[in-house]
Formats: structure tokens, C-alpha cells, sequence
């Protein structure tokens, strides 16, 4: 009973927005596909692609209020298409979303004009604070963030992804031993 509680003044909000479309931008379908909804279902007028090829076409016709961009995608960086959203509308609240939390892309997304950062897999209800914070005033901390121990084996999986896979040059640039590296990456990731 609480949960409707707490989401009808959100719905409220969206619904008294004067704009609410929403560009939404992931190549990940199955995320694409349930965030979309989710923020549909709050009130949101979203429209989605899945590489920054299909968003720059989509952003010739969409002047939207509101995105929520994926970093990295297959053909691309986010950070380009936070430069065409902005382009086609300088107010834009933008939030970009990544599954390699780095200190680094979070400050290059907020230079380029995002308003926050989250991590993937965000809530839905994560996102919408985010979009609706107002300027001044910093959104609400994410319910359940990553653990130290998640955030850890992101951080050594975007190392070893960017030295295409090889272990021992992934070893060297994150000063471990090769095969406590091996070990770790045999693991799942933690929660």
C-alpha cells in the first residue's frame, strides 16, 4: 500500500508536466523494453532506439524534455547523443546511465550536460527522481546501490574489456597478480 502511496505524487508530477516525452537509449532490448514501460506507466511519452545511428535519426523528428541515455553502445558513446539532444533543445534533462560506473565518464557526462549519473541496472523510480530533481537541489540517493564489491568487479571488467580480454596486460595496468585476476574473473559478479 505504501509503494502507491509513494508513486501516486510522482504520476502527479509527470502529469503536470507541460512536456513529457522522454527519448530513451540503450542497445540493451530487454532493459530498453522494461525501463520504457516502467517510465510509460508513470506518465512519461517515450520513445526509444538502440544505437546512436537510430537515435540520430530519431532526434532529427524529437525535440524531447526528458532522456535517459545508455554510456556505451555498440556503434557509439552516449555523450554524442547528449550533444544532439541538446542541440535540438538546450533545457533537456538528461540522465545517463552506464554498467561501468567510472569517475571519469560520470564527470565527461555531466560537462556535457546530463544532470546525474546512475548505474545500471537503475530502477525506474531512480530515473524519475533524477529527471524531475530540480537544478538546485541534488536527487535523492539511489535505494539500493551497488556494493564496494560490485563497483570493484565492474571497475576490473571495464579494464579487462579495454585491453581486449587479455589478462595478463589487464593484470599489469591494475597491479595484481595474473592469476588473482584469473580468479576473479571466473567469479559471478557480486550483488
Amino acid at each position: 500500500m505504501t509503494d502507491i502511496q509513494d508513486a501516486a505524487p510522482i504520476e502527479d508530477r509527470i502529469a503536470a508536466l507541460p512536456d513529457r516525452t522522454l527519448f530513451l537509449l540503450d542497445d540493451d532490448q530487454a532493459l530498453r523494453t522494461r525501463l520504457g514501460r516502467a517510465l510509460e506507466s508513470r506518465g512519461f511519452v517515450v520513445t526509444a532506439a538502440g544505437s546512436v545511428a537510430e537515435a540520430i535519426e530519431v532526434l532529427k523528428a524529437l525535440a524531447p524534455a526528458y532522456a535517459v541515455l545508455d554510456m556505451r553502445l555498440d556503434d557509439g558513446n552516449g555523450l554524442k547523443i547528449v550533444e544532439a539532444v541538446r542541440e535540438r533543445r538546450e533545457d533537456a534533462r538528461i540522465v545517463m546511465l552506464t554498467g561501468y560506473g567510472a569517475i571519469a565518464t560520470a564527470v565527461a557526462a555531466i560537462k556535457a550536460g546530463a544532470v546525474d549519473y546512475l548505474s545500471k541496472p537503475a530502477d525506474a523510480d531512480d530515473v524519475v527522481k533524477a529527471l524531475l530533481a530540480s537544478g538546485d537541489e541534488a536527487p535523492e540517493p539511489p535505494e539500493n546501490p551497488m556494493s564496494a564489491d560490485r563497483v570493484r568487479w565492474e571497475h576490473i571488467q571495464r579494464v579487462y574489456e579495454l585491453c581486449d580480454h587479455n589478462v595478463s596486460e589487464t593484470a599489469r595496468r591494475l597491479g595484481m597478480h595474473r592469476r588473482t585476476l584469473q580468479r576473479i574473473l571466473a567469479k559471478r559478479a557480486p550483488r
